[in-house]
């Protein structure tokens, strides 16, 4: 049973891309590919958030996906919010290749993330140890650069 995922992003700025998703089982990690452009050089707060509505553009998505009411962390933290997937790193190019797999996230069951947000930030995530609330909160990743709301795809 192979589920697969697609999320287009978009923002009011540069920033754009395409992430896909996919989960071969039930009980497989989901592995994440694709790029985001128009992006600074260096590290941006990658997470979904808790709603597919993008009605007031990537604010109305809400707040990091948190169905188990954890404190913000990193991909790699056992506590953490199932939204939580750190950094992606634009190169000089402004590009940002995705490679990532997580075990936390699920594209089946009750704590799905498609028809959910995934959001791309301005800021590097500080992984919930910016000795803050905020970063308890959103890792002090800053404003959102660009967002699409994740789909099943073929």
């Amino acid at each position: 049973m192979v589920v697969k995922a697609v999320c287009v992003l978009k923002g009011a700025g540069e920033a754009s891309g395409t992430v896909y998703f996919q989960q071969d089982s039930e009980s497989d990690p989901v592995k994440l590919s694709g790029e985001i452009t128009g992006l600074t050089p260096g590290e941006h707060g990658f997470h979904v958030h808790s709603f597919g509505d993008n009605t007031n553009g990537c604010i109305s998505a809400g707040p990091h996906y948190n169905p188990h009411s954890k404190n913000h962390a990193g991909p790699l933290d056992a506590e953490r919010h199932v939204g939580d997937l750190g950094n992606v790193k634009a190169g000089a190019d402004n590009v940002a290749k995705i490679d990532i797999t997580d075990k936390m996230l699920t594209l089946t069951g009750p704590y799905s993330i498609i028809g959910r947000t995934m959001v791309i930030h301005e800021k590097a995530d500080d992984l919930g140890k910016g000795g803050d609330d905020e970063s308890l909160k959103t890792g002090n990743a800053g404003g959102r650069l660009a967002c699409g709301v994740i789909g099943i795809t073929q």
